[in-house]
Formats: C-alpha cells, structure tokens, sequence
C-alpha cells in the first residue's frame, strides 16, 4: 500500500483517468485497428500510468503496463495484428491492473495472479517481440531535445474534488433566489414610488393647488428624493447581481460537465459481454458522446442506462438465426445517441430487435391487476408501452439474473423522475424500439411559467409549456366523456386545474380583472410526449427562473408535485409534475383508464418449498415466512408433487438435484396439467451453466437462480413479480 496519503490520493486518480481512457481507446481500436494518432494516445497513456506507478512503487503495475505498452509498440510496427483475441487479452490485463491500483490505494488484497496475465499478454507477441520485451532505458537530461530544454514551466490544469464544484453550485444556486427577492423589492420599490407620484397629483387637485406646492414642503421633497434614489440604486444592483449571478453559475456549470462517453463507453463492455452470454450477436453504435452533462446526471443516469442496455439485449434482440429466419442481417444493432435541445439532453436508446409485443403487455397488466380488460381495449399504443415501465412488470416468462432479477423497467422511470425528467417510448413491431430520456441541462435551476390557483400560486417547467389561450365556453366540447377543444384541427383534452388538484376554496373572491367583463378563461396548452392538454387557471402570471430546494422524505412522491421552491416574496410554491397532470386528467372520470390498480383483499400467499437439504430448507423456510408467506415443505421432488394436489399454491420454489424426483423432471410434470399452467415455478439450484438453465427454460420454469450468487433479495424480488 501506499504510505503517503496525498501520493496515494494523487495516484489513485492519475491512473483512473489513464485506465479510462485506454479502455476507450482499446474499444475505438476495435474499428480503427490502423489509427495511428489514437495509438500514440494509448502509448502516452500507458507510459504516464507506468511511470506514475513507478513513482511510487507499485510494481506490479509497472511490469503489467510495461507489456501493455509494448503490445501498443507491436500494433503500431505492424509486427502484431490487433484481432478480437487480442483486445479481449487486452481489456482483462486493464481489467487487472484496475484491482492492482485499488490494492495499493486501500491494501485490499485483489487475489490477481501476476504471472497468469504476464503469460496471456506474452501469448499475444511475437518471439522477436519478446526478446525486445525489457523496459527502454530512460532518456537523461543530456539526451533531451533542445525543444524540451529552457522551455518556461506551465500549469495548465489542475485538479479539484468535485465537492467543491457542487458547494460552489449550491452558492449559486442561493445567490439565484437572493437575486429573485431583490427583483421583488425592486418591484415594490417602483410601485411605492408610483404610488407617490399618484399621490402626489391627486392631493394637488383636491386642495386645487399645482403640484408645485410639494417643493415648499421640505419632508415631502426630502421623501420625493429618497424614494427616487433608492428606486435607481436597486434597478442597478439588480443588473449588476442579475449578470454576476449568471456569469458565475454559467463558469461553474461549465466546470462540472462531462462527456456522455464517459458513460457510454462502458456500457460496450457490458452489452459485449451480455450478447456473449446469450449467444447474440450486437453491435453497440455511439452517437453524441461528445455531448456534455452535468455530472450529477451522468451519475444518476449510469445504471439505468445500463439496465436498459441489458433490457435491450435480453428481450428484444432475437438469435442470430432468428434474425436470418425474418431476414434480418444476424448482428443486431444498438444504437446509443445523446444530443442537446434548447432547454433539455436527450439520450435515446434504439435496437433493432422484435420491438414491443402489444397482446403480451396486456396479458400481464391484467395478470398483475392493473387494468381490467375493457380498459386496455380503448388504450392507445402510446398509452400501453409505458406499462413496461410500471413497479414490477415484465412480460419474460423465464427469469435470470441476466435479465434482471426480475426487478423491471421501474427502476429506469424511478431515476428519471428524480432526475426531473420524463421517457418516451415508441416501438414498431418486429423492426425494433426506441426509449427517449429527457433531461434539464441543470438539475437545481428551472425555467417555468407562474400561475395562480384559487389564490394559490404554482410554478409549471416551461420547456412543457406550449402556448396560452383563451377559450370561451361555446369552444369546450366532449367527446368520450372529456371537455374537449379544437385546436388547429386537432382534438385536445382541457380540465380544471383546480380540479385535478382537488381544490376546494369557493369562497375565494379573486376573479382576474381581464376576466371581469368576459367570457374568456384563461388556458395554458401543455405538451407530454406526444400527448396536448389545456388547463384552465384564475390567471397566469409571468416565466421567471427558480431553485428547485430538496423535498423531505415525506413528501418525496407526492401525485402531480414534483418540487419546490421560494418565491422573491418569501412564499413557498409547489412545482407542478406535467406528466403527473396528465395521467390525472386521463382518470378525471369513469369512462376512463384509471392509472391505480384495483383494490383487492389480500390473503397469505401459499408457497411450495421443495428442498431435500435440511440448513438450506431452513434458511428459505424462514426467509419466506418473514416476508409474509405460508410455507408448505416437500423433502423431494415426488414429495412435492403429491403434496401439490393437496392444497391451492401460489408458487413453487424448488431445488434441481434431489432423490426420487429431480426438480426438473417436478417441473415437466406439473406443466402437464392444464390447472397448472400458470402456477410460477423458480429453480433455485448450484447448476450455473448456460445449458442447465436452457433446460430449465424448457422444462417449464419461469426462474432459475444459481445458489453461489444466491441473495435473499433476488428471491424475494422474482417471487413479488411473479405472485
């Protein structure tokens, strides 16, 4: 390990930005196999990570990295070919010197076998390669070139922690509502001094004198100059924070940005080795990785990206002989791409697999009871495909840890909706399917449209904010059940807002004084997706930037606010979610789909345990129960079929190997029976390979988890979907 702390703090972060940008460059190299300059940059990468490590004495690196570089050496010489074997050698030799820096930054043992790599790069180079394999001595200061002497020393970067950049951000971030306030004074200010010089003109005609009788007045002239003074001051000191407030968020947000290749980089490896898995083949296309992000969301976006990526891969890329079958070329493609918007980043995900299968997304919201038949019937595509993304759902019929534990596409809508952003999801079937993430260019500071409610005011994200109207009663309409209106020949829902957020304040006497002598209401036209609405407000007021301040655990997911913030007038103002308002409106009444699931008794689910090991038996049987299940034992496989027919179940967990009858052969037998045909069977067994989970596939279970990588929460997941 590394004694010195600031070395080992320095180091650590060196060679992780050395070790990503040679894994990037390894995964370029793939396609660009006779790129000389993104050579160079590999062998300056390699030779800075070899050096730094030498600096302070982790050799094990330095040998590592020394043959890493010479393969690079071998490339460039065209005296090595770079093929896939090569870059697979490659990427696990960086894969272990990664283990290598993080045990001498935290001398955790990381179990690498330092010989067995060298062995695996050597196998790589030719014989006259390796004898030319010793470490090149070191040019002395005599051997520099005259243009590395004499030159003046500059820094041109430097490295802070990232915390820093966020306390900064917050700074900014509060200095934005100082500056809201001071504009609300100002606006006071103005209005006081309008309000003297009213004032001062109806005193004059009441005592029929001009107004020139207030210069006689010392106090009221003395008032007339303070009121005109601080009127001019606070003009000026709010452009001058207004422009130092932007100026200093605009610098500090530029500090913070990170490619998104930062992200999709990685997650080449992982659909590269996923297709492996599945025996796919997939080719990862990048589109936009130069794009920047704020930090905070490439972080925040990382697994759910990835989760995707893995969704992709496991339900909706076909065989390669099933692609050929439908006359599709057999490498799929996966197309990542990010790009900017005025207001948001975009981040698509696009395959083209089998796309989405409509009947299946039915079938399991009804299994999963949330939505009668009849509702899904008068759904629209664009109203189904979002299901996928509900708590729990999956249309899979066999579960593995590859396909994600059974935890669905929630978790992708959880982290985007913390995020303040919305997913879209269109699909075509049998061509394949797109997932659209958008996302604020900031996190904390939004734009949005002002508006007042029954004397409640709420702030609405402009970037959904079409338009704003007014309609006159003769244009509402319904037509299915909803007040409709015609808007460029296009039929679009409108509501109350106070309605969908269950006010109530009849005694409220506010009417808008443009509204007084009309007809008219106001409405503001919001777009969500592919979805058009008008709400109907008392008035709207005016756009104006605000801080979104972090919401308290209680009030983390409350239906159609998605934050909050302080007015310059100090009053607190709720955040409204456009997303949220619209799926409120689409349940504003009978005839339409209610987006809750319906409520049901609920009762004991009974589950069939069949294990012939006595701890393991004990340790399932408890962790069950625990979790609110009824437990009924079977030794073996024989003992678990005659024990089915005694009793209804909801579910059977059963083990592979076991006397009389194995758990498979339990499985084939039970789905003889028609009765049984829907019953969830999951294998928990210690066979890992790809061909004992095919039979388990084919005997009829819907999950296999392997008893090495055995976790209780991976059981209790599948076993929450599946019952």
């Amino acid at each position: 390990m590394i004694e010195d702390e600031e070395l080992r703090d320095i180091y650590q972060v060196a060679s992780e930005e050395h070790l990503a940008k040679l894994a990037d460059g390894l995964q370029y190299l793939q396609k660009h196999p006779s790129d000389e300059a993104i050579l160079e940059q590999l062998l300056r990468h390699a030779h800075s990570l070899k050096g730094d490590s030498r600096s302070v004495g982790v050799e094990n690196v330095v040998t590592l990295t020394h043959q890493v570089e010479e393969i690079f050496l071998g490339i460039k010489r065209k005296e090595i070919i770079f093929h896939p074997d090569v870059c697979d050698r490659m990427t696990q030799a960086l894969d272990a010197i990664g283990l290598l820096v993080y045990e001498a930054i935290t001398d955790q043992p990381s179990g690498i076998d330092i010989s067995e790599i060298l062995n695996q790069l050597l196998k790589i180079v030719s014989p006259p390669t390796i004898q030319k394999s010793l470490p090149l001595p070191l040019k002395t200061a005599t051997q520099l070139d005259n243009a590395e002497i004499g030159q003046p020393y500059h820094i041109d970067t430097i490295r802070v922690e990232t915390r820093h950049f966020d306390a900064l951000m917050s700074q900014a971030e509060e200095l934005t509502l100082t500056k809201t306030a001071i504009a609300h004074a100002t606006a006071e200010i103005e209005a006081m001094a309008t309000i003297w010089s009213e004032w001062k003109t109806v005193s004059s005609q009441e005592k029929d004198l001009d107004s020139s009788s207030f210069n006689t007045n010392p106090y009221a002239k003395r008032l007339e100059k303070t009121i005109n003074s601080l009127k001019t001051l606070t003009q000026e000191n709010s452009t001058k924070l207004d422009i130092i407030v932007g100026e200093l968020r605009e610098k500090i947000y530029t500090l913070r940005l990170v490619p998104l290749s930062t992200v999709f980089q990685l997650l080449k490896r992982i659909a590269k080795d996923l297709a492996r898995q599945q025996s796919k083949q997939v080719e990862l296309i990048i589109e936009g990785g130069e794009t920047t992000a704020d930090k905070r969301i490439l972080e925040e976006i990382q697994d759910s990206l990835m989760h995707m990526v893995r969704n992709a891969i496991d339900h909706g890329i076909e065989t390669p002989a099933e692609r050929e079958k439908l006359g599709k070329r057999a490498i799929a493609t996966i197309w990542l791409r990010g790009y900017r918007t005025p207001t948001n980043i975009v981040i698509e995900l696009a395959d083209d697999g089998r796309g989405l299968d409509i009947e299946k997304i039915k079938q399991t919201a009804v299994k999963r009871g949330l939505y009668s038949p009849e509702e899904l019937e008068i759904m629209t595509p664009s109203q189904i495909y979002p299901l996928i993304l509900a708590s729990g759902f999956s249309t899979r019929t066999f579960i593995t840890e590859i396909s994600g534990r059974g935890i669905g596409l929630d978790v992708v809508r959880t982290s985007i909706e913390r995020l303040q952003g919305n997913i879209q999801i269109e699909s075509t079937p049998g061509q394949g399917c797109t997932f659209r993430i958008q996302l604020n260019t900031t996190l904390g500071i939004i734009n949005v449209v002002l508006l007042e409610v029954e004397g409640i005011v709420y702030a609405l994200p402009i970037e959904f904010v079409q338009k704003t109207l007014l309609i006159s009663p003769e244009q509402i309409y319904l037509s299915q059940d909803r007040a409709t209106i015609d808007l460029d020949g296009q039929a679009v829902c409108v509501a109350n807002l106070a309605d969908l957020l269950q006010l109530s304040n009849p005694a409220y006497p506010y009417v808008p004084k443009e509204q007084q002598n009309s007809r008219l209401r106001s409405c503001i036209l919001l777009k969500v997706g592919e979805d058009q609405f008008g709400l109907f407000s008392d008035r709207n007021l005016h756009t104006q930037e605000i801080v979104i301040k972090p919401q308290s655990q209680l009030l983390k997911r409350v239906r159609n606010v998605m934050g909050a913030t302080i007015l310059g007038s100090g009053e607190v103002c709720m955040i409204l979610n456009p997303l949220d308002l619209l799926k409120s409106l689409q349940q504003q009444n009978t005839s339409l789909i209610s987006i809750k699931p319906r409520k049901t008794i609920q009762r004991k689910r009974v589950i069939l345990l069949v294990e012939d090991s006595i701890p393991v038996r004990t340790q399932e049987k408890r962790l069950l129960e625990k979790a609110g299940y009824e437990v009924v034992i079977a030794v073996d496989g024989l003992d678990g079929y005659n024990k089915l027919k005694t009793r209804d179940f909801d579910a059977v967990i059963s083990d592979v190997e076991m006397p009389n009858l194995d758990g498979l052969s339990l499985t084939a037998k039970i789905r003889h029976h028609e009765e049984y045909k829907a019953l969830p069977i999951i294998l928990v067994t210690t066979l890992a390979t790809d061909e004992d989970m095919a039979r388990g596939s084919q005997a009829g279970a819907n999950a296999y988890i392997i008893k090495s990588n055995f976790n209780q929460d991976v059981l209790l997941e599948i076993l929450g979907r599946l019952v």
